[in-house]
């Protein structure tokens, strides 16, 4: 067994550590209360109340004024954070505003010039509908009116235009051959002694047409007189046309 090498009585000391502010305060206590041992052991007996008094330990003022201003600090720094707070949102307030001005005026903007776009084109569409008209449109010219002779050759001709508009068939030599077999070229001519002449109605005319064929085949825009040149030939070429194909397949008597 080790030998003890303490000295009886007394307990191992090991380094003294730093005091805590628990241990210093309990000393101030203990240091105190000694203090007010001694004064009150040092009186006379006979002192009285003066012992008491003189004993008794002052009393320790402890001041709140570190307090106040600890909560004074910390009230300060919470109004001025909040201060900020408030000035942070107020500025993102105003940010948000400002970017909501901008956005509803570029999308004012964006819908004036689509709008302006849309107009533009309508015009456009309207302006090319027009030069479309104006282009299909045909351009009247005064044509100069086509005067015939006065003939067995203008007559023809004469004839054979208004076929064509009518859409009659018929050739110049076709008209010129039956016409020569039927009247020579007189307009004037009238078959008084045929079948039709005893039935009451003579062959008249340059290609001898009695009046119900005339009637029947009559061209319009031509006299409705059947002795006139042009439209006896033009009822005649038409009533070929529609028995005979054309009257340039008639050879004979119709």
């Amino acid at each position: 067994m080790p030998k003890n090498t303490n000295t009886p009585g007394h307990s191992r000391l090991t380094k003294p550590n730093k005091l805590t502010k628990q241990h210093r305060i309990a000393l101030a206590g203990v240091a105190t209360l000694g203090a007010a041992a001694l004064a009150f052991s040092a009186v006379p007996s006979d002192a009285g109340t003066t012992t008491t008094d003189a004993a008794s330990p002052a009393k320790v003022a402890y001041s709140t004024e570190p307090i106040k201003g600890v909560k004074a600090s910390v009230t300060d720094q919470l109004a001025g954070a909040s201060l900020k707070t408030e000035a942070i949102q107020a500025k993102a307030d105003a940010k948000a505003k400002a970017a909501k001005a901008k956005a509803d005026a570029a999308a004012k903007k964006k819908a004036a010039a689509e709008a302006a776009a849309k107009k533009k084109a309508q015009a456009a569409r309207k302006a090319k509908k027009a030069a479309s008209r104006s282009s299909q449109r045909v351009k009247l010219q005064p044509v100069a009116a086509t005067t015939y002779a006065n003939n067995l050759n203008g007559w023809i001709n004469h004839a054979l235009a208004i076929m064509k508009q009518k859409g009659i068939p018929g050739s110049y030599y076709g008209l010129y051959k039956n016409i020569m077999r039927e009247s020579s070229g007189n307009p004037s001519a009238v078959n008084g002694w045929d079948v039709n002449a005893v039935n009451g109605t003579p062959s008249i005319g340059l290609l001898q047409v009695i009046q119900p064929t005339f009637n029947a085949y009559h061209v319009s825009g031509t006299s409705t007189n059947i002795y006139d040149p042009v439209a006896n030939i033009t009822a005649a070429a038409n009533y070929a046309a529609a028995r005979y194909g054309s009257i340039d397949n008639v050879n004979s008597a119709y």
